[in-house]
């Protein structure tokens, strides 16, 4: 595997992935949305350990459906979001795959919250649907 490399659109945080993406979701939930200002958001599951940054990021305390907190890291100075850590996966950080400087080669596999898809919106080839999280 080639190390995939990313950032923040000011450039004050850059990250490097040292492994595979253990899996790869496309997530339509409410705070998703706003959170990228989009329609959803394209996530990559990594282990913490093979997650490298440099450049500081502040982080939003949400809470998720679970009700257990969802720290979301972004730049301070551009708002870039960069990544989320939750307590239902500990050891592992939700990537903003957006937020990678080359996406080739990823293809989502799953669609979480599709309950809260826009109606106009076309499944995704080759994903498998969840109406709420798996």
């Amino acid at each position: 595997m080639t190390d995939r490399k990313g950032g923040c659109l000011c450039g004050a945080v850059r990250y490097e992935l040292k492994a595979e993406p253990r899996g790869i979701a496309i997530c339509h939930c409410t705070h998703c949305r706003r959170q990228s200002g989009s329609l959803f958001s394209f996530n990559l599951v990594i282990r913490e350990a093979d997650y490298r940054q440099s450049g500081e990021t502040a982080v939003f305390i949400d809470t998720g459906d679970s009700g257990q907190p969802v720290l979301r890291h972004f730049c301070a100075a551009c708002g870039s979001p960069i990544l989320a850590k939750t307590a239902l996966m500990p050891g592992k950080v939700v990537v903003k795959a957006g937020t990678l400087d080359n996406t080739d080669g990823l293809q989502p596999q799953i669609e979480i919250y599709t309950d809260h898809a826009a109606t106009w919106l076309a499944p995704v080839a080759g994903t498998t649907r969840f109406a709420q999280n798996v």
